[in-house]
């Protein structure tokens, strides 16, 4: 028999965390959201239910409020917002919520193409955005009992295949099918600057997008440093610097204060852009230069198609968010400065693969869980600054 459980762990005097309340619930917790100021408590569970609950002053007993039939399916994620007294939530059977904390009435719902896995919002514009199983992100603004569909971004993509986002505007037949079954492009978290109105999504394609929400003009920016699916984000409003956490062990830092560059969009190309030779899907060019057609590659800095011989470098290119050796060309190897190759962020070895991680910015504390059931203190004062 399965024994599921919610605890909440307090330190002790010797150090030491302890529960002091162990709470049984009837399905399994999938999300839990919890608000300092007023101790309330919601927990997103695998049956579609959100308990809300407000925990006592002396943190050893737990007060059951209401419950939200929210959703058909599993809660992938829940925000509560005091200032509008509202719960946000979004599902597994591809739904956004959104309900009344003071009366527990639904205001509305929308639906998506996919399994939503993450959402964030902004108190103030009351924008909210959606992340799904396709790998795009939903932006809706909230107003009144309804909400405004607004846009769709659309960036993350299936990593093996090679796509880019300009390919995810006309994707080749059966590409939403597949990426939709492998979920490779899904995004599983998302995390919000209100400050200077950037919205970070972190995928299972391995890379971090930042959306310039707040400038307008559908600018995004790359951050390529993991080596697995990135599970966690946290943004240090304070010191301007964003938090990665992924399947690989590892913890990224990046410097948010950096004057970043758009990566440049895949040139399309039946040959070699520098040397002409044909790729092996030209026939035409290989029947009449006699010649058997090579693999294409890109160039990360420039975006030209180039064969394996044209594009053989290897080089990090931190100002477009390439932390790690990516592919270029010789012009553009000889191009980058070593100045240019000085790293924008920092990597530490977490010691678990993360599913999820919190950030206190008070303290500077991060909360990290693993695969390996295990929930890790932090202590992040040395590195955020």
């Amino acid at each position: 028999m399965t024994i599921i459980t919610l605890r909440v762990w307090l330190k002790r005097d010797s150090g030491q965390y302890w529960p002091s309340i162990c709470h049984s619930m009837s399905s399994e917790a999938s999300c839990v959201n919890y608000n300092p100021e007023t101790r309330r408590l919601f927990v997103g569970q695998d049956n579609g239910t959100i308990s809300e609950f407000e925990i006592t002053e002396d943190y050893n007993r737990l007060i059951h409020r209401r419950d939200y039939i929210a959703h058909q399916s599993r809660v992938t994620s829940v925000k509560f917002c005091l200032s509008w007294e509202s719960v946000l939530s979004c599902g597994k059977d591809k739904y956004f919520m959104w309900h009344c904390s003071e009366t527990g009435r639904r205001f509305c719902g929308y639906q998506a193409n996919a399994m939503c896995l993450c959402l964030e919002y902004d108190e103030q514009s009351k924008y909210v955005f959606i992340g799904d199983y396709s790998g795009q992100v939903a932006v809706l603004k909230l107003k009144d009992s309804s909400f405004d569909f607004i846009v769709t971004l659309k960036g993350h993509a299936v990593s093996f295949l090679n796509f880019r986002r300009d390919l995810s505007k006309t994707p080749a037949p059966g590409l939403s099918a597949l990426r939709l079954l492998i979920g490779l492009g899904s995004i599983r978290c998302l995390s919000w600057d209100p400050d200077k109105q950037l919205l970070f999504s972190g995928s299972f394609d391995q890379s971090v997008i930042v959306w310039d929400i707040g400038g307008r003009k559908g600018t995004a920016f790359e951050l390529q440093g993991h080596k697995d699916k990135v599970q966690g984000l946290a943004h240090s409003k304070s010191t301007r610097q964003l938090l990665s956490g992924s399947d690989d062990c590892v913890l990224g830092i990046w410097d948010m204060d950096i004057q970043r560059l758009e990566t440049p969009d895949w040139i399309e190309s039946d040959v070699c852009q520098k040397c002409d030779s044909p790729f092996f899907w030209n026939f035409r060019k290989m029947w009449s230069d006699r010649k058997v057609g090579i693999r294409q590659h890109h160039c990360r800095n420039c975006g030209k198609a180039l064969c394996n011989n044209c594009c053989s470098k290897l080089s990090t290119i931190p100002n477009m968010g390439y932390e790690y050796e990516v592919r270029v060309c010789d012009s553009c190897f000889e191009a980058i400065t070593p100045e240019e190759k000085a790293p924008h962020a920092t990597f530490h070895d977490m010691k678990h693969s993360i599913v999820h991680m919190h950030l206190d910015e008070t303290r500077k504390i991060l909360l990290t869980t693993g695969k390996d059931r295990v929930m890790k203190l932090w202590d992040m004062s040395l590195v955020l600054h």
